[in-house]
């Protein structure tokens, strides 16, 4: 039977069927913004649909765009977008506000946007690398340019048994 899996509450949709699993949209989550919000809410989505094959969707206050994964996200609020996106290196710029060590390849950039003049470069180059770091870093792991966390220590791989020097 042709249909596909929600990726919320993870059943199957037959092929035509409507579901709506999930209680939020990116509709309901900006549709009270003020109007400089708005616009600048489209351009930071038309800019990432231009990017290329994605998921993009409304998750508890956020809208997430993804590949296989997040690769940057939107939270709405009342004066201003908060624009976190996923980076394999720290920026140092007035733009972003604070920099959280999401995962041992990623970082996550707080930025706020208040205006549509404000989804320019770099704004847009830094949601373009989010959106090509997965394929950087499966490159750099294809050539052993980063190797595993294990290894980079220098320990053993897990089953292996390393001899001790006395």
């Amino acid at each position: 039977m042709a249909g596909r899996e929600c990726y919320h509450c993870k059943s199957w949709i037959a092929e035509g069927d409507a579901h709506d699993c999930w209680p939020t949209t990116e509709a309901a989550l900006t549709r009270d913004l003020p109007e400089n919000l708005q616009d600048a809410w489209e351009r930071l989505r038309e800019t990432a649909v231009a990017l290329g094959e994605q998921r993009i969707y409304a998750s508890h206050k956020s809208i997430m765009f993804a590949r296989k994964t997040c690769y940057f996200f939107v939270r709405p609020r009342k004066n201003l977008l908060e624009l976190c996106v996923f980076l394999g290196r720290p920026l140092k710029t007035p733009q972003v506000r604070r920099v959280v060590r999401a995962s041992t390849t990623k970082l996550a950039h707080i930025i706020h946007i208040k205006h549509r003049d404000e989804v320019e470069a770099p704004v847009t180059d830094w949601i373009r690398e989010a959106y090509e770091l997965p394929d950087v870093l499966a490159a750099q792991r294809g050539t052993g340019r980063a190797a595993s966390p294990r290894k980079a220590r220098g320990r053993s791989e897990p089953g292996k048994r390393t001899e001790r020097k006395a």
